[in-house]
């Protein structure tokens, strides 16, 4: 599990100048969205299928519409191990 690390100042002094808000909440702001975005790929498929199913979907639909939803979707990348980082770097 991963250490969730504060927002970078900077957003939020952005986020504060152009809203408003106070940096509290625009702190809070930026935590959520960047919460909304980690979900891994896996967990949103989970979720969406649920809910989907809930409102009477058929899976051929669910999963043709949470294909075209993933392909625009921003998701948390994987953790990666060092190895594998090194790899991206060297091949």
């Amino acid at each position: 599990m991963t250490v969730p690390t504060p927002p970078d100042p900077a957003l939020v002094a952005r986020i504060v100048a152009s809203t408003g808000l106070s940096a509290g909440e625009a702190t809070r702001v930026v935590e959520d969205v960047v919460a909304f975005h980690a979900e891994s790929v896996e967990d949103y498929v989970r979720r969406r299928h649920a809910h989907l199913k809930t409102y009477g979907a058929k899976n051929s639909e669910i999963f043709a519409r949470i294909a075209e939803e993933l392909a625009g979707r921003v998701v948390a990348a994987p953790e990666l191990s060092e190895r594998q980082l090194r790899r991206i770097v060297y091949g």
